[in-house]
Protein backbone atom coordinates (compact mmCIF):
# COMPACT_ATOMS: atom_id res chain seq x y z
CA UNK A 1 0.00 0.00 0.00
CA UNK A 2 1.56 3.36 -0.54
CA UNK A 3 0.75 5.98 2.44
CA UNK A 4 -2.65 8.58 1.67
CA UNK A 5 -3.44 11.01 3.93
CA UNK A 6 -6.69 11.79 2.59
CA UNK A 7 -9.80 9.62 2.51
CA UNK A 8 -13.08 9.73 4.81
CA UNK A 9 -13.62 8.29 8.37
CA UNK A 10 -16.59 5.86 9.50
CA UNK A 11 -17.84 6.14 12.94
CA UNK A 12 -20.07 3.63 14.44
CA UNK A 13 -22.21 5.37 17.31
CA UNK A 14 -22.53 8.09 15.64
CA UNK A 15 -25.27 10.10 18.06
CA UNK A 16 -23.91 9.15 20.95
CA UNK A 17 -22.21 11.63 23.37
CA UNK A 18 -18.36 10.78 22.13
CA UNK A 19 -19.40 10.16 18.50
CA UNK A 20 -21.32 13.37 17.78
CA UNK A 21 -18.44 15.51 19.28
CA UNK A 22 -15.82 13.10 17.39
CA UNK A 23 -17.53 13.76 13.86
CA UNK A 24 -17.76 17.92 14.39
CA UNK A 25 -14.15 17.80 15.20
CA UNK A 26 -13.24 15.55 12.14
CA UNK A 27 -16.09 17.71 9.43
CA UNK A 28 -14.32 21.08 10.93
CA UNK A 29 -10.67 20.27 9.53
CA UNK A 30 -12.20 19.14 5.93
CA UNK A 31 -12.81 15.25 6.47
CA UNK A 32 -15.51 13.74 5.83
CA UNK A 33 -17.20 10.99 7.70
CA UNK A 34 -19.78 8.02 7.45
CA UNK A 35 -21.67 8.34 10.66
CA UNK A 36 -23.17 5.34 11.34
CA UNK A 37 -26.03 4.69 14.13
CA UNK A 38 -29.50 2.75 14.44
CA UNK A 39 -31.83 5.39 14.78
CA UNK A 40 -32.78 7.21 11.70
CA UNK A 41 -34.13 10.71 13.48
CA UNK A 42 -31.21 11.48 15.27
CA UNK A 43 -28.46 10.54 13.21
CA UNK A 44 -30.67 13.13 10.36
CA UNK A 45 -30.48 15.62 12.75
CA UNK A 46 -26.20 15.16 13.48
CA UNK A 47 -26.24 15.26 9.47
CA UNK A 48 -28.46 17.99 9.05
CA UNK A 49 -26.51 21.50 7.47
CA UNK A 50 -23.48 19.29 7.44
CA UNK A 51 -22.49 18.54 3.70
CA UNK A 52 -19.52 16.53 5.03
CA UNK A 53 -21.53 13.89 6.87
CA UNK A 54 -22.92 10.89 5.43
CA UNK A 55 -26.23 9.71 7.03
CA UNK A 56 -25.73 5.55 7.52
CA UNK A 57 -28.86 4.05 9.30
CA UNK A 58 -27.77 0.25 9.98
CA UNK A 59 -27.84 -1.84 13.00
CA UNK A 60 -24.06 -2.93 14.30
CA UNK A 61 -25.58 -5.88 15.78
CA UNK A 62 -26.73 -7.04 12.40
CA UNK A 63 -24.87 -9.14 9.85
CA UNK A 64 -26.48 -6.55 7.29
CA UNK A 65 -24.62 -3.65 8.94
CA UNK A 66 -21.81 -4.13 6.71
CA UNK A 67 -23.34 -3.89 3.00
CA UNK A 68 -24.97 -0.29 4.32
CA UNK A 69 -21.59 1.40 5.50
CA UNK A 70 -20.37 -0.51 2.27
CA UNK A 71 -22.97 1.18 0.30
CA UNK A 72 -21.97 4.71 1.96
CA UNK A 73 -18.21 4.40 1.29
CA UNK A 74 -16.46 6.92 -1.96
CA UNK A 75 -13.27 6.82 -1.31
CA UNK A 76 -10.30 5.26 1.10
CA UNK A 77 -11.28 4.95 4.60
CA UNK A 78 -8.51 6.46 6.51
CA UNK A 79 -10.41 6.76 9.93
CA UNK A 80 -12.61 3.69 11.37
CA UNK A 81 -14.12 3.81 15.08
CA UNK A 82 -16.33 1.44 16.91
CA UNK A 83 -18.10 3.68 18.98
CA UNK A 84 -20.90 1.90 19.93
CA UNK A 85 -22.18 1.79 23.56
CA UNK A 86 -22.47 -1.72 26.01
CA UNK A 87 -26.59 -1.92 25.99
CA UNK A 88 -25.86 -4.84 29.77
CA UNK A 89 -25.77 -3.96 32.84
CA UNK A 90 -25.95 -5.99 36.95
CA UNK A 91 -23.78 -7.98 38.65
CA UNK A 92 -23.08 -11.87 37.91
CA UNK A 93 -25.81 -12.65 40.28
CA UNK A 94 -28.14 -10.13 38.55
CA UNK A 95 -27.64 -10.33 35.41
CA UNK A 96 -30.03 -12.15 32.41
CA UNK A 97 -27.64 -14.59 31.22
CA UNK A 98 -28.94 -14.25 27.50
CA UNK A 99 -28.06 -10.26 27.99
CA UNK A 100 -23.90 -11.00 27.82
CA UNK A 101 -24.86 -13.10 24.04
CA UNK A 102 -26.66 -9.78 23.49
CA UNK A 103 -23.69 -7.74 24.35
CA UNK A 104 -21.30 -9.37 22.95
CA UNK A 105 -23.20 -9.39 19.58
CA UNK A 106 -22.81 -5.65 20.13
CA UNK A 107 -19.50 -4.88 21.09
CA UNK A 108 -17.45 -7.65 19.62
CA UNK A 109 -19.72 -8.82 16.81
CA UNK A 110 -20.25 -5.19 15.73
CA UNK A 111 -16.16 -4.80 15.69
CA UNK A 112 -16.29 -7.67 12.94
CA UNK A 113 -18.60 -6.32 11.13
CA UNK A 114 -17.05 -2.50 11.21
CA UNK A 115 -13.60 -4.33 9.81
CA UNK A 116 -15.20 -6.40 6.85
CA UNK A 117 -17.19 -3.28 6.00
CA UNK A 118 -14.53 -0.91 5.58
CA UNK A 119 -11.40 -3.32 5.03
CA UNK A 120 -11.14 -3.06 1.00
CA UNK A 121 -10.84 0.40 1.50
CA UNK A 122 -8.20 1.19 3.85
CA UNK A 123 -4.72 2.62 2.68
CA UNK A 124 -1.44 2.59 4.61
CA UNK A 125 -1.51 4.54 7.57
CA UNK A 126 -5.34 3.87 7.87
CA UNK A 127 -6.46 3.83 11.73
CA UNK A 128 -8.70 1.27 13.14
CA UNK A 129 -10.16 2.11 16.40
CA UNK A 130 -12.09 0.70 18.95
CA UNK A 131 -13.71 2.20 22.39
CA UNK A 132 -12.85 -0.51 25.42
CA UNK A 133 -14.06 0.17 28.97
CA UNK A 134 -11.68 -0.19 31.34
CA UNK A 135 -13.88 -2.89 33.37
CA UNK A 136 -12.49 -4.91 30.99
CA UNK A 137 -8.88 -4.24 32.69
CA UNK A 138 -9.95 -4.18 36.37
CA UNK A 139 -13.13 -5.87 36.76
CA UNK A 140 -15.69 -4.82 39.76
CA UNK A 141 -18.22 -7.26 41.22
CA UNK A 142 -22.02 -5.17 39.94
CA UNK A 143 -21.02 -4.80 36.45
CA UNK A 144 -20.76 -8.19 34.88
CA UNK A 145 -21.43 -7.44 31.22
CA UNK A 146 -19.34 -4.79 30.31
CA UNK A 147 -15.93 -6.27 32.43
CA UNK A 148 -16.07 -9.85 30.48
CA UNK A 149 -17.11 -7.87 27.10
CA UNK A 150 -14.98 -5.71 26.97
CA UNK A 151 -11.67 -7.64 28.34
CA UNK A 152 -12.99 -9.73 24.64
CA UNK A 153 -12.33 -6.29 22.84
CA UNK A 154 -9.42 -5.56 24.34
CA UNK A 155 -8.61 -9.43 22.96
CA UNK A 156 -9.89 -8.91 19.84
CA UNK A 157 -8.41 -5.82 19.03
CA UNK A 158 -4.87 -7.26 19.67
CA UNK A 159 -5.66 -10.27 17.48
CA UNK A 160 -6.38 -7.60 14.57
CA UNK A 161 -3.56 -5.71 15.51
CA UNK A 162 -1.26 -8.87 14.20
CA UNK A 163 -3.49 -9.21 11.12
CA UNK A 164 -3.34 -5.44 9.62
CA UNK A 165 -0.49 -4.37 11.05
CA UNK A 166 1.88 -5.73 8.46
CA UNK A 167 -0.01 -3.80 6.24
CA UNK A 168 0.17 -0.64 7.07
CA UNK A 169 -2.87 -0.24 8.93
CA UNK A 170 -2.44 0.83 12.35
CA UNK A 171 -4.86 -0.61 15.26
CA UNK A 172 -5.68 1.61 18.68
CA UNK A 173 -7.75 0.13 21.55
CA UNK A 174 -9.31 3.64 23.47
CA UNK A 175 -10.27 3.47 27.52
CA UNK A 176 -11.47 6.18 28.69
CA UNK A 177 -13.32 5.12 31.57
CA UNK A 178 -16.85 6.60 32.81
CA UNK A 179 -16.62 10.03 30.95
CA UNK A 180 -19.00 12.91 31.57
CA UNK A 181 -22.30 12.23 29.92
CA UNK A 182 -25.70 12.01 29.54
CA UNK A 183 -25.59 8.50 29.71
CA UNK A 184 -23.45 8.37 32.48
CA UNK A 185 -25.78 10.95 34.59
CA UNK A 186 -28.74 8.65 33.75
CA UNK A 187 -26.99 5.54 35.10
CA UNK A 188 -25.83 7.69 37.95
CA UNK A 189 -29.44 9.15 38.45
CA UNK A 190 -30.99 5.27 38.31
CA UNK A 191 -28.59 3.92 41.08
CA UNK A 192 -28.99 7.13 43.48
CA UNK A 193 -32.86 6.74 43.09
CA UNK A 194 -32.45 2.61 44.05
CA UNK A 195 -30.25 3.59 47.14
CA UNK A 196 -31.93 6.17 48.30
CA UNK A 197 -29.26 8.85 47.99
CA UNK A 198 -28.36 12.51 46.50
CA UNK A 199 -27.36 11.95 42.72
CA UNK A 200 -24.43 14.48 43.81
CA UNK A 201 -23.42 11.80 46.14
CA UNK A 202 -23.17 9.23 43.70
CA UNK A 203 -21.68 11.46 41.16
CA UNK A 204 -18.54 12.41 44.04
CA UNK A 205 -18.25 8.78 44.38
CA UNK A 206 -17.54 8.46 40.55
CA UNK A 207 -15.14 11.05 40.31
CA UNK A 208 -13.09 9.98 43.42
CA UNK A 209 -12.24 6.92 41.37
CA UNK A 210 -10.05 9.03 39.40
CA UNK A 211 -7.02 10.50 41.13
CA UNK A 212 -7.67 13.54 38.94
CA UNK A 213 -11.03 13.89 40.75
CA UNK A 214 -13.23 14.16 37.72
CA UNK A 215 -14.27 12.31 34.84
CA UNK A 216 -13.10 12.77 31.42
CA UNK A 217 -15.24 14.90 29.19
CA UNK A 218 -16.50 13.95 25.77
CA UNK A 219 -14.16 16.72 24.17
CA UNK A 220 -11.29 15.23 25.39
CA UNK A 221 -12.27 11.93 24.50
CA UNK A 222 -12.54 12.59 20.62
CA UNK A 223 -9.29 14.63 21.12
CA UNK A 224 -7.57 11.38 21.53
CA UNK A 225 -9.03 9.68 18.34
CA UNK A 226 -8.16 12.57 16.61
CA UNK A 227 -4.68 12.81 17.78
CA UNK A 228 -4.54 9.58 16.08
CA UNK A 229 -4.70 10.64 12.19
CA UNK A 230 -0.81 12.78 12.95
CA UNK A 231 1.46 10.39 10.88
CA UNK A 232 3.79 9.98 14.16
CA UNK A 233 0.84 7.90 15.59
CA UNK A 234 2.06 4.80 13.52
CA UNK A 235 4.18 3.76 16.86
CA UNK A 236 1.36 3.81 18.84
CA UNK A 237 -0.26 0.72 17.00
CA UNK A 238 -1.27 -2.71 18.93
CA UNK A 239 -1.65 -0.59 21.91
CA UNK A 240 -4.05 0.77 24.45
CA UNK A 241 -4.74 4.50 25.56
CA UNK A 242 -6.27 4.71 29.18
CA UNK A 243 -8.36 8.23 28.89
CA UNK A 244 -9.60 7.43 32.39
CA UNK A 245 -7.99 10.84 34.19
CA UNK A 246 -6.20 8.31 36.54
CA UNK A 247 -8.73 5.42 36.98
CA UNK A 248 -5.97 2.77 36.26
CA UNK A 249 -4.87 1.19 39.54
CA UNK A 250 -2.85 -1.54 37.81
CA UNK A 251 0.15 -1.86 36.01
CA UNK A 252 0.34 -3.61 32.82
Amino acid sequence: MSRDVTGQAVVVGATGAVGAVLIKRLTDRGMPVVAVARSADPLRQLADGNALVTACTADIADNASIAAIRDCLSGPVRLAVFAAGLPVRGSADTIDPEMMAVGANVKMGGLLRLLHAVRDRFVAGSRFVAFAGSLGLEPRAHEAGPGAINAGVFNLMRQISLLYGPKGVTVHTLAPGPADTPRLRRIVQSVADERNVPFDEVWQEYQAQNSLQRLPTPQEVAWAVTMLLDPEADIMHGGVLHLDAGGLRGIY
